[in-house]
């Protein structure tokens, strides 16, 4: 029998040597030695006698024996060795009573490189054990800013309060991420049952995740997919349960699962026609139009929320123009997920073909309904979205912004403007920065003086005041309740606001389009594995925004936006394009580039004109939180510098 598994265990070595070996990799185990030389270490910490995870088992700490070994720990040497023989031997070992003695290892960088006990690490990989007991040593590397470190400092955190060894995320922030999904703080040690309770969840997860395949995704860790998991069901609810209801579940959302580690997940649609590029359609066939049902989701009413009554005019706009090939219905849920995932759920019971939700925090209900209902179709009005089963639309507001920024920077005297963005999320840094471009093209001297409405304790009034600041860029709506006339770019004298131009939404005319997107058979994607989400992301070209001029702005004024309007509509002139510095001095685009779309879409830094900065979480009013949360730029952190995105 030893002699069986030693030759089944030894051709799986040599496949993986061979595999490696064509492919220019090195085919044996890493040396922590090597490693090592070219790294700083911050000193060492005894961690005492641990289990710990095989498949964290990656490597030997020496040279002494590493050519023994392929890269899977699997032998390479020929049977009849000695080496064989005790190889052999720990086999009959482990079978007919265990090994009970602990290896040696450093622990690196959340990996483990064996210092004594090769062969036994070797045995129990062969037998698919999941942990092995061993006397751990941490090697800790010097903090420095590479996302990979920050990482380990972050694991190195989260191990002290909570002693789980077995969990490796992908990107900056999981950790903590994964401590509020399942309700616990950055101080508070896990009891004894707490560890018990998330240690049990855990293994019932992966074991269902490898049954769904999970190993052979690339890019992705079994813990990517357990936070991804724990933002749909929340802990409380999915902790008891089995890995077969967890593998039913992941059954329903596994396209999203793949779709994290995926390296260009995202295809963004820039203009209403790029559609027809990369979907298979059939628009030359005329087909009978069956009148469907559109729902529209608000959090809040529209008479009161300036955001929501701009898609209610956007939804009523539907109804005259499909009057006789849609039917559509507005639903107001409150703040709790709960609520939405119930009225979402009715929602789809009900019939509906069409969902559009117009806020970023009903993503999560949409996904928890698209995994039941694929059939019906779901759109979430965010930016950045990488689900396969929830498409997102939003504007590409910046090139208006640009436009707004050029009146304020030809209107203003004294060179300071001041600006109010609302949210930190995907696209509000693009808007900024567009604003504060186009008023630095025709006023090289202005600054753009940043304020948050959504700040805690922050009097964006007194801010201006004392700051001298008479020209203000606001809220691109008024609810049709208010009479505030502090909207749009103004001119605030005392009490006396003058309206100069706005920034506005045409709603109406995306979600016709949306509309006859669906109508005319070119929303499905081809199906394949590799189908990435779709995002569509619509600007002046799709008639989907615009800048309104006041009667109050000098014509010659108005004739420069009408110019750099087409310009920018016809692909002419591009907002972030020449060099582009942050206020760090730091080039972000230089003198013959323009940005990409994603790197727009993704900008989490402010151009050197503008005075002020990005908040944390933390500076945020409560109610502003989960939104940023959601879809908070990457630059958003707590106090202690942890990710929370």
């Amino acid at each position: 029998m030893a002699y069986e598994d030693y030759i089944k265990a030894q051709k799986l070595g040599l496949k993986a040597f061979k595999s490696n070996t064509a492919r220019g990799v090195y085919p044996y185990l890493p040396v922590l030695d090597e490693i090592l030389s070219m790294a700083d270490l911050e000193g060492e910490v005894y961690l005492g006698v641990n289990d710990i995870p095989l498949d964290q088992v990656v490597g030997t700490s020496n040279v002494g024996r590493t050519q023994a070994f392929a890269s899977n720990f699997m032998p390479l040497l020929r049977y009849g060795t000695e080496f064989s023989a005790k190889w052999s031997h720990l086999v009959d070992a482990q079978i007919s009573e265990g090994i009970h003695d602990a290896i040696k290892v450093y622990e690196y960088m959340n990996r483990y490189y064996v210092v004594e006990g090769n062969k036994r690490v070797s045995v129990l990989k062969f037998l698919d054990c999941p942990t092995i007991t061993a006397e751990v040593t941490r090697k800790v590397p010097k903090r420095t800013d590479d996302p990979e470190n920050q990482l380990y400092y972050e694991f190195m955190d989260f191990y002290k309060i909570t002693k789980i060894n077995y969990l490796q995320f992908s990107n900056p922030g999981s950790y903590h991420k994964l401590l509020e999904a399942i309700g616990k703080t950055d101080e508070a040690p896990f009891t004894d049952d707490e560890y018990k309770d998330f240690t049990s969840f855990h293994a019932g997860f992966q074991k269902a995740y490898w049954e769904k395949g999970g190993r052979s995704l690339q890019n992705i860790t079994c813990g990517d997919a357990l936070l991804f998991f724990l933002s749909l069901y929340p802990y409380d609810q999915c902790r008891d349960m089995t890995s077969a209801k967890i593998k039913e579940q992941l059954d329903k959302i596994w396209t999203e699962i793949i779709q994290l580690g995926a390296d260009d997940n995202v295809s963004l649609l820039m203009d209403p026609t790029e559609e027809t590029r990369i979907v298979r359609s059939m628009l030359n066939i005329i087909k009978p139009i069956k009148k469907k049902t559109v729902a529209f989701v608000y959090d809040k009413d529209p008479a009161i929320s300036p955001w929501t009554y701009g898609h209610e005019l956007g939804r009523l706009h539907l109804d005259e123009v499909f009057a006789d090939a849609i039917e559509t219905q507005a639903f107001i849920t409150d703040d709790t997920d709960e609520e939405a995932d119930a009225l979402l759920q009715a929602i789809c019971e009900s019939g509906y073909e069409i969902i559009f939700t117009v806020t970023p925090k009903l993503i999560k209900a949409c996904l928890k309904v698209a995994a039941s209902f694929p059939n019906v179709k779901i759109l979430n009005c965010s930016l950045n979205s990488s689900h396969t089963t929830v498409r997102t639309y939003y504007t590409r507001m910046y090139e208006a912004k640009f436009l707004t920024g050029i009146v304020a920077g030809a209107m203003c005297e004294g060179n300071k403007i001041g600006y109010v963005a609302d949210y930190p999320i995907y696209g509000v840094a693009a808007n900024i920065n567009a604003f504060a471009l186009g008023a630095q093209m025709v006023n090289p001297r202005a600054k753009i003086y940043l304020a948050w409405s959504t700040m805690q304790d922050f009097n964006t009034d007194k801010y201006f005041t004392e700051e001298g600041i008479t020209y203000i860029s606001s809220k691109d709506m008024v609810s049709p309740a208010g009479d505030d006339r502090q909207f749009g770019l103004f001119e605030e004298t005392g009490d006396t606001k003058v309206n100069l131009a706005m920034s506005i939404y045409h709603w109406g005319a995306f979600y016709e389009e949306l509309i006859n997107t669906i109508l005319r058979g070119s929303w499905q994607v081809e199906e394949s594995g590799d189908t990435k989400a779709l995002n569509y992301w619509w600007g002046l070209s799709a008639g989907v925004i615009d800048v309104i001029c006041s009667s109050n702005l000098p014509p010659s004024n108005a004739k420069l936006i009408d110019l750099m309007k087409r310009a920018i509509s016809t692909g002419n002139f591009h907002p972030f394009a020449g060099q582009l510095l942050d206020q760090e001095s730091n080039v972000r685009c230089k003198d013959t580039e323009i940005l990409t779309p994603e790197e727009i879409m993704n900008m989490n830094w402010l151009c050197d004109n503008v005075i002020g900065h990005i908040p944390s979480l933390e500076e945020l009013v409560p109610e502003a939180r989960p939104v940023v949360q959601l879809r908070g730029l990457n630059t958003v952190t707590d106090k202690g510098g942890t990710s929370l995105l």
